[in-house]
């Protein structure tokens, strides 16, 4: 029913909701300019800035999507975590988040948000407790992403969240990896959910955006604070795209995740393969928790090769035809890029291909991997 939500009653019966593209809205009734002004944009739009009545349509099918009060959209994914930290911290607050969050979101962190007295600390978080040992007196915010970033190792969202509340803590993931087709974070307790809806959302590599949904409450402030003040909210053509996308979202997730299954599976028996990381294989090590708490993985995964010489990577990687070499993820077209475990000892880290299994046949991706092994080997 996502394609139908908040869309009946478009302008001269529109099938497709119209793009507003117009950036300042005009009234000959002062009092409604002055009342939707100070509102700034609930329901009638005033600037663009402010709001719009395409990203307004989007905002309240990404809040249905999850399952939360209300959503705000932003120019970015990373727009998007930032706003949120930024609204959730003050000065001197401490942040406890995941040793393999997204490598950008830990240098928000590092570079930025320390500037202005924010600590942070990385835990490993596959058990709940290494969360809580990490908790201080001045701890805001626990910032999680699950699963994460190259190692896509789970969270217990329920039972972090029931501690966070406890403790007057407030709550963040990072869902974009499942979409809330996959998991929804609400459910479990989590106050704000973030994503970059570049990625499965937009679904055709031709946007960049982000989302943040929570209560009406916290959306309500952020609106009128962070996302308004520092000028982050999406521009109406990027919602009407984002628009298109989760239209054919549900038929796309189900497509890439049978191929990142078969695919995965194929690679884990491969000899040149150390380790596959990825949720829908039988012996995922966090399976009873991956059937627990989300609804089916996706088309991202990544795999650790037994030779870590940059030479075999290299010649792996360039010798892919349909996979090509890129980062982000989430289109119709297959991606690999090299990255390192963030995990790993800083005198020996461990070399990790990412691979992100588009829309092309099961067979042709094999074929394209088998082939590339073939040639890296020959080294």
């Amino acid at each position: 029913m996502l394609q139908h939500v908040e869309e009946r009653g478009q302008p001269l019966g529109a099938l497709v909701p119209p793009l507003f593209q117009s950036a300042i809205y005009t009234y000959s009734d002062l009092d409604r300019f002055e009342a939707a002004a100070q509102a700034a944009y609930l329901d009638d739009p005033v600037y663009s800035p402010w709001g719009n009545p395409t990203v307004s349509l989007v905002e309240r099918k990404m809040a249905a999507l999850d399952g939360t009060e209300a959503a705000k959209l932003t120019g970015d994914g990373m727009a998007a975590i930032g706003m949120a930290l930024l609204a959730s911290l003050e000065r001197g607050s401490h942040v406890v988040t995941i040793d393999s969050t997204y490598s950008t979101t830990l240098r928000l962190l590092r570079e930025t948000l320390r500037r202005y007295g924010v600590e942070f600390t990385c835990v490993d978080g596959r058990e709940p407790e290494s969360v809580f040992d990490a908790v201080r007196p001045d701890t805001s915010v626990i910032f999680l992403e699950s699963p994460s970033s190259l190692l896509f190792r789970l969270q217990d969202l329920g039972a972090i969240a029931a501690y966070a509340r406890q403790k007057g803590i407030v709550t963040i993931i990072d869902n974009t990896y499942s979409t809330p087709l996959r998991q929804r974070p609400a459910e479990h307790g989590i106050d704000i959910v973030v994503q970059s809806t570049s990625k499965y959302l937009g679904g055709h590599s031709d946007l960049n955006g982000g989302a943040i949904c929570a209560s009406q409450e916290r959306i309500d402030r952020l609106a009128h604070g962070e996302v308004k003040l520092f000028g982050t909210i999406m521009a109406p053509f990027v919602a009407w795209l984002l628009l298109r996308g989760m239209r054919t979202l549900a038929l796309r997730l189900r497509h890439v995740e049978e191929s990142a299954n078969h695919v995965a599976a194929w690679l884990q028996a491969r000899p040149e393969v150390e380790t596959v990381h990825h949720l829908g294989l039988q012996d995922y090590p966090q399976r009873e928790l991956f059937l627990r708490q989300m609804r089916g993985s996706t088309g991202l995964f990544s795999f650790v090769p037994r030779r870590q010489d940059r030479a075999w990577c290299k010649a792996f990687l360039e010798a892919l035809k349909i996979f090509r070499i890129g980062v982000s993820w989430g289109g119709p077209f297959s991606l690999a890029m090299p990255a390192l475990d963030p995990t790993s000892p800083s005198g020996s880290p461990v070399r990790i291909i990412r691979l992100y299994c588009g829309l092309e046949s099961q067979r042709d991706l094999i074929a394209d991997l088998q082939q590339a092994l073939e040639i890296a080997n020959s080294l």
